[in-house]
């Protein structure tokens, strides 16, 4: 970051609206101290419960939030982090909310030296900036690839687009062999940087430098990240790591198999122009050229330019915090609601998270009203800030693992917001059972950037109108809630591939200039985040719809059929479907039946939580206890981390036999292995169905 915040123009609401507000807030405030149950009730209307909510929403408070958290830069394991946790700590107190912090040590990576040089054929040189401009005395990690080895290399740089596999294969038609080079990626291509790193190693190359190309005001910003493979602490792999657990060796086979071998960091466009620019030999690929942001690129290599580039880091045990706030349900207080959002950066974070966090603050703020206002929550509500997300949702995970029994039983649904606000546009992903409930709370929230029109309209009328994606990416803190312990789970965020993204210009400066000027999506993020929360917390039959989840199953049956060998049957696959599908009809009669009773008699209350706790524990039959082959860690076999090669977005194990069998095997065993995964879903789809009817077979 170059400049100094600058003041922040907000939405100026005019002054009857603002009187109005405060006059509203006032009352509010006396009628909560003085007669604490005279405003809501266990009898107050759900609705007016949510317009409440709704209308305690504040861009300005959400603004403030924003601008204290990006004050400095927290990378996890560090004291500006641990200062963060304490204020969110000290906010919730503040607001009378129990709360409590959970601690881990765990294995971090941070850099200690690096440099990259340019050598060019006329005997000159330039070394190549690798971290941005920054203002003097500002604590600012340097830009690096987290757990990545160290080394020093002196080679000739190639261009490997985005270093798929069908990249390598087109420098191979044009003859350049990568073996011993310095590899130059661009992001994109659906890959992840342990991937392309992975990939170069595979073939044979000595060094990974990735730049991100889809930038243009910011081309001196560098995308810091980890490249570890999987998630959670290296050192604890399927368990919590607290204080005086097991641990790992950094030696161990298993923790050495999750690193890469061959060193790797980020470089700005600027620095990828110069180089990429002086390359020779081979011309760039036809198929390439089309997509390519820097024109000065014309030739892939090898060379004749040499790079001489030295990357030393080192990995330590860090203690990290998850800070927490909770708000006890009144009548079903083992059922619990989770919020997550998690808290440290790579640099200042206005974007990612500190949007997210300033909105979970803001929420914390909201509830604290209802709550003086004499509104009880149904069932529990757990407000969450995770440690650690940017190292590979170490926080999250570690805390999934510790608590898995009692999420397996006790959770109603995990809702997530990494990066709340990253520009415009709505965008969601959840597990099909809460499409419905999506739909219903975004009709009730207005639009930031239209007016008269709900979210969902908007949300509607663009490209791809109501589009939900599902939760099989391996990139917030989701991933262990939903593929770990099949928590039903969504993820909210508003706009996407924003420029800055882990760059020192992901500031204040930027949220308040071009993600969000007047905080208005940040207001509606906040208010989604918290009715949809309200709805799972308050609803005495749970919100769930399984019929969305059947057509879902079905969809993915369908697509599959089309891509596979006629010898292999679909038949158990279907039929386990359309299984599933009639119980989620059933349950959809039972649930109409069930809402329309007024009486909540102990009869009533009964039947109700029976119906909920099928509804809860249905998406656990996905799971899996031997795990996706290779991920064993991964358990949930229709949403779960696909390999690039893949033509499936669904159904991992199927998808991965279907990558592993192109790849040599006669076609006898490639065809039992597709089979054995086919009949896994089917056994997992058998026990979800199991659980939605919840009887003994």
């Amino acid at each position: 970051m170059t400049t100094k915040p600058t003041n922040l123009l907000t939405t100026k609401p005019s002054p009857l609206t603002t009187m109005v507000t405060l006059l509203i807030l006032c009352i509010l405030s006396f009628y909560a101290f003085h007669f604490p149950h005279s405003l809501l009730s266990s009898s107050t209307k759900p609705s007016t419960i949510q317009n409440l909510f709704l209308s305690s929403s504040s861009n300005s408070t959400i603004s403030s939030y924003l601008r204290t958290l990006t004050m400095h830069p927290h990378l996890a394991g560090t004291k500006p982090n641990s200062d963060t946790a304490l204020f969110l700590l000290k906010h919730f107190t503040s607001l009378n909310l129990k709360t409590h912090t959970t601690s881990y040590k765990t294995l971090l990576s941070y850099p200690l030296h690096s440099s990259l040089s340019s050598h060019f054929k006329n005997g000159s040189f330039i070394n190549l900036p690798l971290t941005e401009p920054s203002e003097p005395g500002s604590d600012m990690v340097h830009a690096y690839h987290a757990y990545s080895p160290s080394g020093s290399v002196y080679s000739k740089p190639v261009f490997v687009n985005y270093g798929r596999d069908k990249d390598y294969r087109a420098l191979g038609s044009l003859g350049v062999n990568v073996k011993g080079c310095i590899v130059i990626v661009r992001k994109g291509g659906g890959l992840g940087r342990n991937t392309v790193v992975e990939k170069a190693e595979k073939n044979g190359a000595a060094a990974v430098l990735i730049y991100n190309d889809e930038v243009d005001t910011w081309r001196n910003g560098f995308e810091r990240g980890h490249v570890m493979k999987g998630v959670g602490d290296p050192l604890s792999p399927g368990w919590g790591s607290v204080d005086g657990s097991e641990r790992l060796s950094l030696d161990d086979n298993e923790v050495l198999e999750r690193f890469p071998k061959i060193p790797s960091m980020p470089i700005s466009v600027d620095a990828a122009d110069a180089v990429l620019s002086s390359l020779g030999e081979s011309m760039v690929p036809l198929e390439w050229r089309s997509t390519l942001k820097i024109k000065g690129i014309t030739h892939v290599g090898p060379g004749p330019t040499m790079l001489n580039f030295t990357y030393l880091g080192e990995k330590k045990l860090a203690t990290i915090q998850n800070v927490f706030a909770v708000i006890k349900g009144s009548e079903e207080p083992d059922r619990h609601v989770l919020l997550g959002n998690h808290r440290d950066a790579w640099t200042y974070g206005a974007v990612d998270p500190s949007s997210g966090t300033a909105a979970l603050l803001d929420l914390a703020r909201r509830y604290s009203i209802l709550l003086a206002s004499g509104w009880k929550p149904r069932r529990t509500i757990v407000l969450c800030s995770w440690d650690a997300e940017e190292f590979g949702m170490i926080g999250s995970t570690e805390w999934v693992e510790q608590n898995l029994i009692n999420l397996g039983s006790k959770a109603v649904a995990y809702l997530n917001v990494d990066c709340a606000v990253q520009g415009p546009g709505f965008f969601v992903g959840s597990t099909p059972q809460l499409d419905s409930l999506i739909h219903d709370v975004t009709k009730k929230v207005n639009d930031p950037d239209s007016e008269g029109v709900s979210v969902y309209e908007t949300w509607a009328a663009a490209d791809g109108g109501n589009n939900i994606q599902r939760l099989g990416r391996v990139d917030s803190d989701f991933a262990p809630f939903v593929q770990h312990a099949g928590v039903p789970s969504i993820d909210i965020y508003y706009g996407k591939d924003f420029p800055v993204y882990h760059t020192a210009f992901d500031s204040y400066n930027w949220m308040a200039e071009y993600g969000d000027p007047f905080f208005k999506r940040h207001v509606a993020a906040t208010g989604i985040w918290g009715l949809l929360a309200l709805r799972l917390a308050d609803d005495p039959v749970l919100p769930f719809d399984y019929l969305s989840y059947a057509n879902e199953l079905r969809l993915y049956r369908d697509k599959l059929s089309s891509m596979l060998d006629h010898k292999i049957s679909l038949h158990p696959l279907t039929t386990s479907i359309e299984e599933f599908a009639s119980a989620a009809k059933e349950v959809d009669n039972e649930l109409k039946e069930l809402r329309l009773l007024e009486t909540a008699d102990q009869f009533v209350e009964m039947k109700r939580r029976a119906m909920n706790d099928r509804l809860m524990l249905a998406e656990k039959g996905f799971l899996d206890g031997d795990g996706l082959k290779g991920k064993q860690w991964f358990k949930h076999l229709v949403f779960g981390p696909l390999n690039d090669a893949e033509k499936l977005d669904f159904f991992p194990g199927i998808a991965d036999s279907m990558t592993r069998t192109s790849t040599g095997a006669i076609k006898k065993e490639r065809l039992a292995d597709i089979q054995h995964e086919i009949w896994r879903v089917t056994r997992a789809v058998q026990r979800a169905t199991s659980a939605l009817r919840g009887e003994f077979t």
